[in-house]
């Protein structure tokens, strides 16, 4: 028979899979390395959707890392929400650099509208968190998801159900409220996605 307790201690391992799993790292990393899909020559391309993520995602993480190990940050999700606005400027450094090889190397221009997009998003994100704590967790998941099923077609539709299940992790680990992952679900859905959609348009034309 299942107790109570035990039920809430599945119920939270279960949220901190999704967390971790679903981390905004991870998620933009993938995002960012079927990017070059949406243009001639994939696969051949992948590697200029992984070099951008060196830079959008793993160079921003290890630092983060180095920063938790020093004491300077709580620890990799930046719970202290006083702490967000300085990390998220220095990964927006890691990415404005990032840029620049990209357009040295001649990356497909997919490729850099995806980051253009990150950046939006990182650049509000940086901006709202000394005064609110919106989920980056789930601002990550919902952009990714609806590019997706824009990108690939209704077949990827179920990814969507990712917006919800990653919302509700955040919330049962009391990372964020309620208000918090639905402002960083609709910020990654429709802010994030409509900027990378805006551009492609731009592209296309």
């Amino acid at each position: 028979m299942i107790t109570v307790s035990g039920s809430i201690r599945a119920k939270s391992r279960v949220a901190r899979w999704l967390t971790e799993a679903f981390q905004p790292p991870v998620v933009v990393s993938l995002q960012l390395l079927i990017s070059p899909i949406a243009q001639a020559g994939y696969p051949g391309t992948i590697g200029y959707g992984a070099l951008a993520a060196l830079f959008v995602c793993v160079l921003p993480l290890v630092v983060l890392l180095f920063l938790v190990r020093l004491g300077k940050v709580t620890d990799h999700h930046v719970s202290d929400r006083k702490q967000r606005a300085p990390v998220l400027l220095m990964a927006l450094g890691c990415i404005a650099a990032g840029l620049v090889v990209l357009g040295a190397v001649g990356a497909p221009e997919s490729v850099v509208v995806m980051v253009l997009a990150v950046v939006g998003g990182v650049a509000v994100l940086a901006a709202v968190s000394p005064f609110w704590k919106m989920s980056g967790h789930a601002a990550a998941v919902s952009c990714a998801a609806v590019v997706s099923v824009l990108m690939l077609g209704i077949a990827w539709a179920p990814l969507l159900l990712l917006i919800p299940a990653v919302s509700w992790s955040r919330v049962v680990l009391r990372a964020h409220s309620l208000a918090q992952v639905v402002a960083g679900s609709l910020f990654g859905g429709v802010v994030m996605a409509g900027i990378w959609w805006l551009l492609q348009g731009l592209l296309a034309g």
